[in-house]
């Protein structure tokens, strides 16, 4: 048998979800009418109990709607606490006129029955039944919208643990991409034939290697930095390849517009690599890299020619980057592929 949980019950996609609202109706009206049996007639008890209904598959949908989001702050942060009450705010008082609303049209077809109009039946209304309802109403709504305020805080501890794990695989990652002995071993031959040839671009290709490996130290626990810093880092990192790579590859970068903005650490050294490892280059045939800022997005594009023999790959690198800026930023990592260009978007933060 199914755990039955709070989401179970306002999934409204589900039957059931149904079943148990008019099951809630049933028993408040019976609730109603045992307190008061003789204030009930049968006509009542049945227009009760569809006002009832009626105000509770509002107030569920209305919390769906209300409630429902993702948070860049922390489930602790003052940011989370002020959507929150303001969604409260919101849900109460949008909540609060549907369900004056609804039982004002079901007492005034009511009224019709018995042979009322629609201003005597409004005028009885706020004399004598508003204060009740009123408290009623206002009681239930602050219950509810504390429920789903609730489930909302521990989705936000849920994405906040999730967080933290995709974090530590993408720092092992990226570590591990950087660490591994075919990165180290091109290196090292790069810097062992420079000390011969020519020492004073040996040790810039040292300083720059040292660099790289300080960043990510620094930055692979951040979840976000500077575009600045992020460029120095691509900047540094493609110098290595260029040494390396002699020539083979061109980088061209125009991110105007972006300076207020923040990324995702190591994020275009991966797209880099990416590119440069699944893409065959020649001094004739460069492979030619575009980095530039796009309706808050900066984008990564590469000329493609795939190699003729494509090196192993699991393709964790690019998917672990998605994953982490859908958790961080809410919006998907766009990836685009045509006969000419393969095309990465990555959204920046605020």
């Amino acid at each position: 048998m199914k755990k039955l949980t709070i989401n179970s019950f306002i999934d409204q996609s589900k039957p059931f979800s149904h079943i148990m609202y008019i099951l809630i109706s049933v028993l408040t009206v019976a609730g109603v009418a045992l307190k008061n049996p003789n204030a009930m007639g049968a006509t009542e008890i049945i227009f009760f109990f569809l006002a009832g209904l009626t105000q509770l598959e509002i107030f569920i949908f209305a919390a769906r709607k209300i409630f429902s989001g993702n948070y860049e702050s922390p489930v602790s942060g003052p940011d989370f606490m002020k959507a929150m009450l303001i969604r409260f705010v919101v849900f109460v008082s949008l909540c609060f006129v549907a369900a004056l609303v609804v039982f004002l049209i079901y007492w005034i077809i009511l009224g019709s029955i018995r042979g009322q109009g629609v201003s005597e039946v409004i005028e009885w209304f706020f004399e004598e039944e508003f204060a009740g309802w009123f408290k009623a109403t206002l009681g239930g709504l602050t219950f509810g919208a504390i429920i789903f305020i609730l489930i909302q805080w521990q989705d936000a501890l849920k994405r906040e643990q999730k967080l933290r794990e995709e974090n530590l695989i993408f720092q092992n990652e990226t570590l591990r991409s950087q660490v591994n002995p075919h990165f180290l071993f091109n290196s090292l031959n790069t810097v062992s034939s420079l000390i011969q040839t020519d020492p004073a671009r040996a040790d810039q290709f040292i300083a720059n290697l040292a660099s790289v490996y300080r960043y990510i130290l620094e930055n692979g626990k951040k979840d976000r930095v500077t575009i600045q810093s992020e460029m120095d880092l691509m900047n540094r990192y493609f110098d290595l390849h260029r040494v390396r790579d002699e020539e083979k590859v061109e980088l061209n970068i125009d991110y105007t517009g972006a300076d207020s903005y923040l990324i995702l650490p190591v994020s275009l050294q991966i797209l880099i690599e990416n590119a440069i490892k699944h893409n065959s280059a020649t001094r004739d045939k460069p492979l030619v890299i575009s980095v530039f800022f796009e309706d808050e997005y900066i984008v990564v594009r590469n000329s493609l020619r795939r190699k003729a023999s494509q090196p192993k790959s699991t393709g964790t690198g690019l998917k672990n980057l998605a994953e982490r800026v859908k958790l961080i930023s809410g919006r998907e990592l766009i990836i685009e592929e045509t006969d000419e260009y393969f095309t990465v978007k990555m959204p920046l933060l605020k």
